[in-house]
């Protein structure tokens, strides 16, 4: 992470890096509240529950709107409140119970100084990007382990494949130590690349975003998969066949370690 924290003027630096100075100086200006601890679980819940609630909205327009069946990867099929109560209950408990002392312990350590100066473009796409290979790397080789080793799949990932056809409320219906395996790969990764803040906080939004798109069973032109070229990118019908047949298409979002791996399977065209 850069540790520039001089309090003289602020130089000019490269265009990539005047274009998100505004920004990152509106972040900088809202440090003391942005690294609290009740901060960070507000954040958490509100950027998620903001990228679920489109296809929230769509799940519940859906039984009356024909239109819309098109698009979902099981046209006649959609969450009953009480599923979408139930996960909603489960994400704001867990976010309470583990997110929060994580933030709390992290605090007490004092908060880190923030750099005054923003990234650069390119340094930011850099980091996000290998920010998102490292936990797709990561997360395929747990999620293999807990599928190919039964107790660990029957005491730890099984949860998270009770909703055979997924949802966007689904997302993070998982138990524990699933989720703070997850949020530690997310750590990781981040402390690993030296990211800066506002690396940090790209990284999380589109994390959190790419993960609700891949559950949240619709399928658009527009979805993730059909604008990265080649086939390198899953998207919502090739984890949504994981979810149905469960040995293959482990990786979260790109394909070739399961195309390496040989557990690579595509969906069918619609």
């Amino acid at each position: 992470m850069s540790s520039h924290n001089s309090s003289g003027p602020l130089a000019l630096g490269p265009p990539g890096q005047l274009l998100l100075q505004p920004l990152w100086d509106q972040v900088r200006a809202r440090a003391a509240l942005a690294q609290s601890p009740p901060f960070a679980v507000l954040f958490s819940i509100t950027a998620y529950l903001g990228c679920c609630l489109p296809f929230v909205l769509l799940d519940l327009l859906c039984p009356r709107v024909r239109a819309l069946r098109r698009y979902k990867v099981h046209p006649d099929c959609w969450p009953s409140a009480r599923q979408l109560l139930g996960c909603l209950g489960r994400t704001v408990c867990q976010h309470v119970a583990l997110l929060l002392p994580a933030s709390l312990l992290h605090c007490a350590r004092g908060p880190a100084p923030w750099p005054r100066e923003a990234p650069e473009l390119l340094q930011l796409a850099r980091h996000v990007l290998g920010c998102l290979l490292l936990f797709d790397a990561e997360v395929f080789a747990w999620h293999v382990l807990h599928h190919r080793v039964p107790w660990l799949y029957r005491t730890f990932h099984k949860l998270h494949h009770q909703h055979a056809a997924s949802f966007a409320l689904a997302t993070q219906y998982m138990g524990a130590w699933e989720l703070l395996s997850l949020g530690f790969f997310h750590v990781l990764n981040v402390v690993l690349l030296q990211c800066h803040p506002l690396s940090v906080l790209a990284f999380h939004l589109l994390n959190i975003w790419l993960s609700v798109e891949d559950h949240s069973g619709y399928d658009f032109p527009w979805s993730t998969h059909r604008l990265v070229p080649f086939g390198w990118y899953g998207g919502v019908a090739h984890h949504d066949l994981h979810h149905s047949q469960f040995n293959c298409n482990f990786a979260p979002y790109f394909t070739h370690w399961d195309r390496i791996l040989g557990t690579l399977r595509s969906a069918p065209a619609k």
